[in-house]
């Protein structure tokens, strides 16, 4: 338990589904909930010194393998998916700048004008300097997620955690769909293999395994409750751990 106002963790990857941008809208960017992504990671920052990194997804806006069943070539419509994390890239770092916090937006498909190239050391860097990273065009490959481009990109920047936020007011792994099935149990704490075996679908396999092989603690929680985030930074028991 870490100490009150302070974090438990000094460094987080944060990955965010492109839904969540959307807010109540059905796709879009919607600005009162972006605007409330922004406010918690100006509180993790300003207020318990977290540094923080975030992975979009684009998923508000464009999925490659919706393209793909409605016949568009899978690799083709990945890669208009990985422009898709771009503009809510963009988006954020957009609303964080307006809040006074210094961002940087690092996409792994080349596109100088609107953001750097990424760069391990370079991320790392700004993130040693106070600056919020944000990371775009998921791994710049098709056939992956943004969860596995959370989980390697957590690894690589040697944060702490994988913060996974939901967005449709599950607050972590249960037994069943809790929407659904009101006999649902919250689960607080869980293996990678439990994940894995019980295919629960957390995160893709690849994510997991990932995080499974390099020791990265992944912990699932609502993103858009009300202080949730920075109660899980405080030590309250918020989401569910895979570890």
């Amino acid at each position: 338990m870490s100490e009150p106002g302070q974090s438990r963790w000094n460094r987080v990857l944060l990955k965010l589904s492109g839904e969540a941008f959307a807010g109540e809208k059905p796709f879009g960017i919607d600005g009162g909930a972006i605007g409330k992504i922004a406010d918690d990671i100006v509180d993790a920052r300003n207020n318990l010194g977290v540094e923080v990194a975030v992975v979009v997804g684009g998923g508000n806006i464009w999925r490659g393998i919706t393209g793909a069943a409605s016949g568009l070539d899978r690799a083709q419509a990945d890669y208009m998916g990985m422009l898709a994390t771009v503009m809510n890239a963009l988006a954020l770092q957009d609303v964080l700048e307006q809040k006074g916090i210094p961002t940087r937006v690092q996409s792994a498909i080349v596109m100088p004008q609107v953001a750097e190239e990424y760069i391990r050391r370079r991320a790392i860097r700004h993130m040693d300097k106070g600056r919020v990273v944000i990371f775009a065009a998921g791994t710049g490959n098709p056939f992956f997620t943004t969860d596995t481009t959370a989980a390697l990109r957590a690894v690589e920047i040697e944060a702490e955690v994988l913060l996974k936020g939901t967005h449709g007011g599950v607050d972590g792994i249960y037994s069943a769909d809790p929407r659904t099935d009101s006999s649902a149990t919250k689960i607080g704490a869980l293996s990678y293999l439990d994940v894995l075996n019980k295919d629960l679908r957390v995160m893709d396999s690849t994510a997991i395994t990932h995080c499974m092989e390099n020791k990265m603690p992944i912990v699932v929680f609502d993103l858009m409750g009300e202080g949730t985030l920075h109660g899980l930074l405080t030590g309250s028991s918020i989401g569910t751990m895979v570890s």
